[in-house]
């Protein structure tokens, strides 16, 4: 099939990339002249494992990059629309981009029947507005529908999610529609058995929010276990990794830390909020997650002021800026607000992360950046442990702690055992340890 990808940012690129992997002629569309020609030499925007090898397999056969959507739109069958959809300062999310390349997708319509997807995260009731403005701008008469495909990317994984996904959701209100798309996944399908769940157009809207807000819950409740084991002198994990037993409860997301961040839970989690209020319906439950996800970092932050009393001066090294691991998006990172919170209280942070330090540099250019753990660890006063890189797991401690003015560990994402690295001297604080 002729696909067009509107937007190459996380979604749209992995989006396009595996589907032309798998065969589909795809072209992928971008306004940043410098973003496409990067992607056009085999070079990625984001660090994401396997994106760079999928782009330079598929370049200029299955795969090519564009800034002008209106050829696009008429060579296509199906058009996906993978643009930013930013929280505003309510909350609600800003729809201002879905709704230009809405317009522009409309004006190079041109009779033929088309397929315009809804790939980006978006409040329910969105593809209507995308139907409406479709209509009031087509320069003809056009056949289209519009349909709503939710992804459920994980950043760092997002190659495999996308290739072998664990459901494949798509909201669709024509037989014709879901044909098409049947269509497109159907290579992802293949044998892998892949559950798809054909569901109504605003249904699918809401899944994506449901599923987010579910799982950041499943965090904020790990650490309001770990809160309630620091004060009652017992074990979150231990308490946590019990709990996750029940198979109606699962370990995954169950384990406490600084909070989460990204692009996707906060931006989504205020999205829902601001739909139940829309909708006249009581949202102090995910009011819970937001402010127990806060309460993560201030209460991290409220260890290292006890144990250092005096801040000003101290030199800090901080280990991980990304958000998580495997990926080079800092946007919401609990680190940076750690950061930023000891930097006021003027503590000298010295910080090193395997691949967010460009994007970092680009918001705090005179944050001192080391280029490996042990120029953070050297003279420092306290090291924190803000992303659970695998690189961190392995640090030789004994080195660590020759190097450190003072040998104290706070564990953020609690990636060491507590005893180990008490054995080697150093003082070590976890969360709900």
């Amino acid at each position: 099939m002729k696909i067009a990808i509107i937007g190459t940012g996380y979604v749209g690129l992995t989006t396009g990339v595996c589907l032309a992997d798998v065969g589909h002629q795809v072209i992928c569309i971008d306004n940043n002249p410098e973003k496409v020609e990067k992607l056009r030499q085999g070079i990625s925007p984001i660090f994401e494992p396997g994106i760079v090898e999928l782009i330079k397999k598929n370049l200029n056969k299955t795969l090519i990059f564009g800034s002008d959507i209106a050829p696009a739109v008429k060579e296509s069958e199906v058009i996906f629309i993978c643009v930013n959809t930013p929280p505003k300062e309510n909350g609600q999310a800003d729809l201002k981009y879905v709704e230009q390349v809405a317009r522009q997708i409309a004006q190079a319509m041109d009779g033929e029947y088309k397929v315009i997807v809804d790939k980006s995260t978006v409040p329910v009731k969105t593809a209507e507005k995308v139907k409406e403005t479709i209509l009031s701008y087509a320069a003809e008469k056009t056949r289209f529908d519009v349909v709503s495909n939710p992804e459920f990317l994980r950043e760092g994984n997002a190659i495999k999610d996308t290739m072998a996904p664990d459901r494949i959701v798509i909201g669709v209100d024509s037989d014709a529609a879901k044909e098409k798309m049947l269509l497109v996944y159907k290579p992802l399908i293949g044998e892998q058995k892949i559950p798809v769940k054909i569901v109504s157009v605003r249904s699918a809207e809401l899944i994506k929010h449901g599923a987010n807000t579910f799982l950041a819950a499943k965090i904020s409740f790990a650490n309001l276990i770990a809160e309630t084991c620091e004060e009652a002198g017992a074990n979150a994990l231990e308490v946590l990794e019990a709990i996750g037993l029940d198979e109606r409860i699962g370990k995954q997301f169950l384990s406490p830390g600084i909070g989460f961040g990204g692009s996707c839970f906060p931006k989504d989690i205020a999205a829902y909020k601001k739909t139940l209020e829309v909708l006249s319906i009581d949202n102090s439950f995910v009011d819970a997650i937001e402010k127990i996800n806060q309460r993560a970092q201030s209460r991290f932050l409220h260890k290292i002021e006890k144990e250092l009393w005096v801040l000003d001066g101290k030199i800090i090294g901080v280990l991980g800026l990304a958000f998580k691991p495997n990926t080079d998006d800092i946007r919401n990172s609990p680190a940076l607000r750690i950061i930023e919170k000891l930097r006021n209280d003027g503590v000298q942070v010295k910080a090193y992360d395997p691949q967010a330090m460009a994007n970092v540099q680009r918001i705090m250019p005179d944050l001192a950046y080391r280029s490996d753990p042990y120029q953070v660890a050297e003279g420092a006063e306290a090291l924190l442990i803000c992303t659970e890189w695998d690189e961190f797991k392995k640090l030789d401690l004994k080195k660590i702690k020759a190097l450190m003015l003072t040998p104290l560990i706070f564990d953020g994402r609690n990636i060491f055992d507590p005893q180990e690295v008490r054995n080697l001297g150093f003082k070590y604080f976890g969360v709900g340890r």
